[in-house]
């Protein structure tokens, strides 16, 4: 779990990208974002749930950095904020 923490840390991304996703984490909805980003809508771990995002969220940021015609930024946004909420429910999880 540490190391899973520690990954998403060193993610270097845009300060645009990370501010957006910040102010979109207000209106988070765990159970619709999730089914729509990972296709399942009712997550019970969120270990797995984070390997999922991360690797949705690299593919997303390769695409960015090769000016990729199917990039989308409004959808890597919001995988940013399921990412960033995510992150947020381990770390409540282990206090």
């Amino acid at each position: 779990m540490t190391d899973l923490l520690t990954m998403l840390a060193r993610l270097k991304r845009p300060k645009t990208l990370i501010r957006a996703a910040r102010i979109g984490m207000r209106d988070y909805r765990r159970s619709i974002t999730l089914k729509r980003l990972l296709g399942f809508g009712h997550p019970t771990e969120t270990t797995p749930i984070l390997f999922a995002l991360m690797e949705l969220e690299a593919e997303m940021n390769a695409e960015r950095e090769v000016n990729a015609a199917g990039y989308s930024p409004l959808r890597h946004v919001e995988v940013m904020i399921a990412l960033m909420s995510e992150a947020d429910l381990l770390r409540a999880a282990r206090i």
